[in-house]
């Protein structure tokens, strides 16, 4: 039996990203995938918990010679609608792989924390599948991502036969470069939103707002943190995980209050 890969992401189902990765994948095994109808980005780990959630099969296409077969849903949630959709209703069975992109933009830093598309991997990782988020610094609608298919061939393949701990996943983010330098396992680096939230008249009356800004890194020299890996040109990787526990301080307070 092939090897069941289920892809999501933050930008639509008809994203070129998404697209050119579920055609990368089926040189790897049988693709799945159930992503949103429209953009979602910024979504994060968001649920629809307040309106209802419906999927639309897009497009069935059996397996041939050398490529496994594709099946495409839309949903009218979120990322991570989509990814427990996935699981619980519309998978043939359990998957092998869970990957989120090729996101149209990268996701370095504290922006992983934002990122519909990290949601995936996240949401995966939950799950106790090895899971993977892929994002580039190309950001165009008709972007094409063929320059980076070399390291995420080999990231999936990697990460398929190897698998990942278990509550640890990887965001990979891959420079607009035509060659990156190569791989550098990366720490998350740090950084804030500069927001600049853009005040306009609504025509009925009262205010509305854009939100727009540009995030600046708090240690931008630090070379061990993906931000630093990525701006250099290399494709930066970064194991992440779900245990967020800060330890040294939960020892810290248990000798202040006991």
């Amino acid at each position: 039996m092939n090897k069941l890969i289920f892809i999501s992401n933050d930008d639509g189902y008809d994203a070129g990203g998404v697209q050119q990765l579920a055609e990368m994948m089926r040189e790897l095994g049988d693709v799945f995938v159930v992503a949103p109808d429209g953009g979602r980005s910024g979504a994060s780990m968001s649920i629809s918990s307040h309106t209802p959630v419906r999927n639309t099969l897009i497009k069935q296409e059996s397996e041939t010679e050398g490529r496994g077969s594709l099946t495409v849903w839309s949903c009218t949630g979120t990322p991570n609608d989509c990814t427990k959709m996935a699981f619980e209703i519309l998978l043939p069975r359990r998957p092998d792989l869970v990957l989120g992109g090729i996101n149209h933009g990268e996701n370095c830093g504290v922006n992983a924390h934002y990122s519909g598309t990290m949601s995936i991997a996240l949401e995966g990782c939950i799950k106790q599948v090895p899971s993977i988020a892929f994002s580039s610094g190309r950001i165009a609608k008709d972007a094409d991502f063929s320059y980076m298919k070399e390291w995420v061939m080999k990231i999936a393949r990697t990460t398929l036969e190897d698998g990942l701990p278990l509550g640890v996943c990887l965001n990979v983010n891959v420079p607009n470069v035509e060659k990156p330098q190569g791989v550098r396992i990366c720490k998350m680096g740090l950084g804030d939103w500069h927001e600049e939230w853009q005040e306009r008249d609504h025509p009925r009356g009262g205010k509305y707002y854009w939100i727009a800004g540009y995030y600046a890194p708090y240690n931008p020299d630090d070379e061990e943190t993906d931000s630093w890996a990525y701006h250099q040109g290399y494709v930066a990787v970064t194991p992440l995980q779900l245990d967020m526990t800060a330890y040294d301080t939960m020892k810290k307070l248990e000798s202040t209050y006991n």
